[in-house]
């Protein structure tokens, strides 16, 4: 995470939820603040206190709902947060959702949907109603595990998902999708539907999200285009700087010059 203009701060999630979601974490932005956010591995939920956010990644900007749900997507997102604006975010871990929607979480890829259009509205009120009373953030946390304990179906939970998600992590997302449906001893094409329905996201496109991720992640000022390109597993120069556009919004060079990423 890069951005000076937000604080944040990371609430852990309880021993039963801990197998599905990664981190809570609470963004405050005091005098307003413009992110760009990266494609990640995560599905996320987020609550706004206070304030209000503005999704400028489609042509049309709009404001956010007070509660909404963001599936995976390929490209960056552009959120401006207006002064004195709060959230609360569930960040998932990998395919963690799907053990606590039963909605076909691929339907999210690209999207960000309002939660009352899967949660019944008075359910959801009583929530947001909640969280803007409480004292602190720490009881906020308690507050949306409670909400999300009464959902948890573990039954939901995919192993052969999971232990290919762990493959692709271990690979830095460059092991092929057919090598590991050979992996998981499964054809290729129920193997991408199960992988798509629990992470919502098909395995190719999760696997180029990491490798794009963990290349940034390490990258060093030290090294070329062409190394970069080679490191990411591409041959093709012309090809590497396409995806990491895509990926970015912006080309490399411009990229490892600004820090306005998430």
């Amino acid at each position: 995470m890069a951005h000076n203009d937000l604080q944040i701060e990371h609430y852990s999630a309880s021993e039963q939820l801990k197998p599905y979601v990664k981190t809570f974490l609470f963004i405050n932005s005091i005098d307003g603040a413009d992110n760009r956010l990266l494609p990640d591995t995560s599905i996320v939920l987020a609550f706004r206190i206070k304030g209000n956010i503005i999704d400028q990644s489609q042509d049309e900007a709009r404001n956010l709902p007070q509660s909404v749900i963001t599936g995976l997507r390929k490209s960056p997102r552009f959120l401006s947060y207006a002064v004195s604006t709060a959230c609360l975010l569930v960040i998932f871990k990998e395919g963690g959702a799907a053990a606590i929607f039963k909605e076909p979480l691929h339907e999210l890829f690209s999207r960000s949907m309002s939660l009352n259009e899967i949660i019944p509205v008075s359910q959801l009120e009583l929530v947001e109603e909640q969280l803007i009373e409480a004292e602190d953030n720490k009881q906020r946390v308690g507050i949306v595990e409670r909400f999300l304990l009464l959902r948890l179906d573990e039954r939901r939970a995919d192993q052969m998902v999971v232990r290919a998600i762990q493959k692709i992590k271990q690979t830095s997302g460059t092991i092929k999708v057919s090598a590991l449906a050979s992996d998981m001893a499964i054809s290729l094409d129920p193997f991408e539907k199960r992988f798509r329905k629990v992470t919502g996201i098909s395995p190719k496109q999760f696997a180029v999200t990491v490798r794009f991720r963990n290349l940034i992640n390490q990258f060093s000022a030290t090294e070329s285009l062409t190394e970069l390109a080679l490191t990411a597993g591409y041959f093709d120069q012309a090809h590497f700087i396409k995806d990491f556009r895509t990926f970015t919004g912006m080309s490399p060079r411009e990229f490892f010059k600004t820090e306005a990423w998430w």
